[in-house]
């Protein structure tokens, strides 16, 4: 919720210049004097809507057009805002985005120190001080006096969300054997759709931004009972040597489960370990590793920004801002449904093709902000159609690029590789708000498509770039870049390769095959 919410925080409602002199001035007609008032004093664009930021003075021997000093909004939405509150319109504007990106500035910057502290502390003491700060900082956004602490609260929200989904997405998948980690790793993603569903119907009830964030912060603070029931993650406590404690856990589990268990259950083992510099250095050396590498970043970037971008442009697509936000969380709960099919149609297929067909159908809204009927009330919904589509397309290739880049990886340098992809989607989550932030900055119908119509395009070019990459279904998991780098391989081509490099007299064949002697 936190990482979405700004899209009613930080709604920019319409707007004009309070009228000189008129200390009871609001943005709605009061009466036919009023009107007339209005009109002498506030310029009007082609279309008849009033100017945003200027208006007419009259105070001198010729009338001048002049910069708002105050401002008036339209509190038939929202009854306050960040922006109505501390006046990030006119000259301020520019300050909107920086405090949308400082959340996922956030979340890039906690996800590697928190990701950090659980490897030393533990997942649940990692998810208990997140779950703290979680709601004490979304209580110091709601109380921020003034913009630069809301930028800062926001910031460091942004950490601690970060934290309490990478721990309890770590948390639950080490808390189940290996048949259900799949299944773990798709279902968390249901309560996330859960929480922009319940998110848009909260913002529908509650039109005080400082009231939405109270009411989504405070909860944090009842998660923190979760430390009677949780359990720590055996597999942390196996490989930071709590044997016993970690034994314990396994045992009440098998109880719970009616499953005997034999008199040895765990054995440690060691896990193997890659400096950045081995990284870089491994990929490097393999052509075509790096180049997957490139995409598999390439994609996370572009489906985070894109997955993220298309909900917080909820409000550009002309139809009620809830209920685009409604039908952006509702069409997550298809879309991880989809994604159980992998096992039967493999990885490759399903995500290039939604990806390809997401952008698709974002690019398609250029079409329809160019040659539809723009006062139709169906062509808003059109919008918001095409604009479901690539949200949906977003949703399984975010799902599905968890799953397939961690099985391209080498084992030796899977994890380093998972926390390099999981920053490139930060950063592309970074951009989101810029980009969406484009449908107000570029006026016109054409503006209010614009951030799809980019959403889409790199959408696409991330689909067909996929298609480079080997399907993974059924394929042992790559353990050493050698293995990451001949994967996907014909056969007889690696044999060719290997002949070339050790030379024929290291080589004997048997029965068709090629078998090294050294």
């Amino acid at each position: 919720m936190q990482m979405m919410v700004s899209v009613f925080l930080a709604a920019t409602p319409d707007h004009r210049c309070k009228l000189p002199g008129w200390s009871n001035d609001t943005f709605n007609i009061q009466d036919p004097w009023h009107h007339e008032i209005v009109n002498q004093t506030i310029p009007m664009d082609a279309s008849g809507k009033y100017d945003s930021c200027q208006y007419w003075d009259f105070s001198g021997p010729n009338s001048t057009l002049m910069q708002c000093k105050e401002v008036v909004y339209d509190t038939s939405t929202f009854e306050s805002t960040v922006i109505t509150d501390m006046g990030l319109v006119c000259e301020n504007k520019s300050k909107v985005t920086p405090a949308q990106v400082a959340f996922m500035g956030g979340g890039l910057a906690g996800a590697p120190l928190l990701g950090f502290l659980s490897d030393i502390i533990g997942r649940k003491k990692t998810l208990m001080f997140s779950f703290l700060a979680q709601g004490a900082f979304g209580l110091g956004v709601a109380f921020a006096p003034d913009y630069y602490s809301f930028v800062i609260f926001r910031f460091i929200l942004g950490a601690s969300s970060a934290g309490v989904f990478m721990t309890s997405f770590v948390l639950g998948m080490e808390l189940v054997g290996p048949f259900w980690r799949k299944f773990a790793g798709i279902v968390i993603e249901y309560y996330f759709a859960l929480g922009v569903v319940i998110l848009a119907g909260l913002g529908y009830l509650i039109r005080n931004w400082q009231y939405l964030e109270i009411a989504i912060s405070a909860p944090s603070f009842f998660y923190l009972l979760l430390w009677w029931i949780v359990p720590e993650s055996p597999r942390w406590l196996l490989a930071n040597g709590k044997e016993a404690e970690a034994e314990a856990i396994i045992r009440h589990a098998a109880v719970v489960n009616k499953v005997s268990l034999p008199a040895k259950v765990l054995e440690a083992e060691a896990t193997p370990t890659v400096s950045l510099g081995e990284l870089l250095t491994g990929i490097i050396r393999a052509p075509r590793l790096l180049i997957r590498t490139l995409i598999i970043l390439f994609n996370w970037c572009v489906i985070s920004m894109v997955y993220y971008g298309l909900t917080l442009s909820s409000g550009n697509f002309g139809v009620n801002i809830f209920l685009n936000f409604f039908l952006s969380g509702l069409v997550e709960f298809p879309a991880y449904t989809f994604c159980f099919i992998i096992d039967k149609t493999g990885r490759k297929g399903p995500h290039c093709g939604a990806v390809i067909l997401g952008g698709l159908a974002c690019i398609s809204t250029i079409f329809v902000a160019l040659y539809a009927d723009q006062s139709d009330p169906s062509t808003n919904w059109i919008k918001v159609a095409l604009a479901m589509v690539g949200k949906f397309g977003a949703t399984v290739a975010f799902a599905l690029i968890y799953i397939w880049s961690a099985e391209i990886y080498p084992t030796i340098i899977r994890n380093a590789q998972m926390g390099a992809s999981a920053m490139f989607a930060r950063v592309g989550g970074m951009t989101a708000p810029v980009i969406a932030d484009l449908g107000n900055v570029v006026k016109g119908d054409f503006g209010k498509g614009l951030p799809l119509i980019i959403f889409g395009g790199v959408t696409v070019a991330a689909g067909l770039l996929s298609l480079f990459l080997p399907e993974t279904k059924g394929e042992p998991l790559p353990e050493t870049i050698e293995e990451a780098e001949n994967f996907g391989r014909a056969k007889e081509d690696i044999e060719v390769i290997a002949v070339r490099s050790l030379g024929k007299d290291n080589f004997a064949y048997q029965n068709g095959e090629a078998e090294s002697k050294i």
